[in-house]
């Protein structure tokens, strides 16, 4: 490296060594989605006012050991606009990100919550739709929603339908994963093309004159994962790359385990309508979101295998080895572009797709 590009990453090593700190006096729509801004509110409200051993890895979800079996619990919520979109609807969102949040910690899920905040004048047969769409999918994932609950606030107050689902997993196996996990040497790769929910979603709202046949990839990837854990032992980390895509889970793996993540931009899968419609929109597609999409990092000589096991379940066929990991620069991810050059590929900063999910 040059004298420049040296000084440059120190400034970048110190500016993410700060104590994160809440610049803003108000929540803006930043904070939800996926990027800096998000890690910063968790970091300096959430994880300082809850801090815990359970919860500092800031994983998907929390692994722990109860009456001598070890299992996974995860939340999340689902505010994503317009509620019925090409592929799907958050019925089925709700309940595949949650099935998919305690599948990367390689758990089985077993078990699901269902809470609603429904407004005034929220069309009953709308809801209808919604829990049809989440029974569906909880039979596709072999999970049962067991408990749940419903408020409901007065007109103008919500946005018809939000829901949140939480869940319980148990692991089988003692497989130990993790974002800390990665090590100089291993692969990185991903499921299938990405992109695809949030270019659905944007396309959805309508107001763009852009016309392009994409669904959503929502989808439950408990069998997808399970069948990768059973090909192979070598796995260090899963995640399923949700709000701030493929970009902001490597960032988040190269900061925990203090390595470099060198991605090849030519070995990374994205359909043509998404590439394009990103193209148009001035989007990196790698900071699109999925919901059906993981990102594994495998040690190296376990790569080929690793690959073999995604594209022989239907939801990996379009899976590909897109990176390593190295060791230098520590806590960056490298983007080696079609032309030759590299760049950094940093945290997402602003918020070009809120509330895709």
């Amino acid at each position: 490296m040059t004298s420049r590009e040296e000084r440059v990453l120190e400034r970048v090593d110190r500016a993410r060594r700060r104590k994160a700190r809440v610049r803003e006096e108000h929540i803006t729509m930043a904070h939800g989605a996926g990027g800096r801004a998000t890690q910063t509110l968790i970091e300096a409200v959430f994880l300082d006012a809850f801090r815990n051993p359970l919860l500092e890895p800031l994983e998907d979800g929390a692994v722990f050991d109860a009456a001598g079996a070890r299992f996974a619990f995860t939340t999340d919520s689902y505010v994503v606009s317009p509620l019925f979109f090409p592929g799907g609807d958050i019925g089925d969102l709700a309940v595949n990100g949650t099935v998919n949040d305690l599948a990367v910690c390689g758990a089985r899920p077993l078990y699901l919550s269902a809470g609603f905040v429904l407004e005034e004048g929220f069309p009953v047969e709308d809801l209808r739709r919604v829990a049809a769409s989440m029974a569906r999918a909880a039979a596709a994932a072999d999970v049962a929603i067991v408990t749940g609950d419903t408020k409901v606030v007065q007109r103008g107050k919500a946005d018809g339908c939000y829901v949140t689902t939480a869940g319980v997993g148990l692991l089988d196996r003692g497989t130990r994963l993790g974002v800390a996990r990665a090590r100089p040497g291993d692969a990185v790769l991903v499921s299938g093309p990405i992109g695809e929910h949030g270019v659905t979603i944007m396309l959805a709202r309508g107001g763009l004159d852009i016309e392009a046949d994409v669904t959503s990839d929502t989808a439950p990837l408990n069998g997808l994962i399970a069948a990768l854990l059973q090909a192979t032992g070598a796995v260090r980390c899963l995640r399923d790359a949700t709000r701030g895509g493929v970009a902001t889970i490597l960032n988040e793996i190269a900061r925990a385990s203090g390595v470099a993540v060198v991605v090849d931009e030519d070995a990374v899968p994205v359909r043509p309508v998404v590439r394009g419609a990103c193209e148009l929109l001035g989007i990196d597609p790698l900071y699109v979101a999925c919901e059906g999409r993981a990102v594994v990092v495998v040690a190296g000589d376990a790569a080929r295998d690793a690959l073999a096991a995604l594209r022989a379940h239907p939801l990996g066929a379009g899976a590909a080895i897109v990176g390593r990991v190295a060791d230098d620069p520590p806590g960056l991810v490298l983007l080696r572009t079609a032309f030759g050059g590299t760049r950094i590929v940093d945290v997402l900063v602003g918020d070009p797709l809120p509330r895709i999910c």
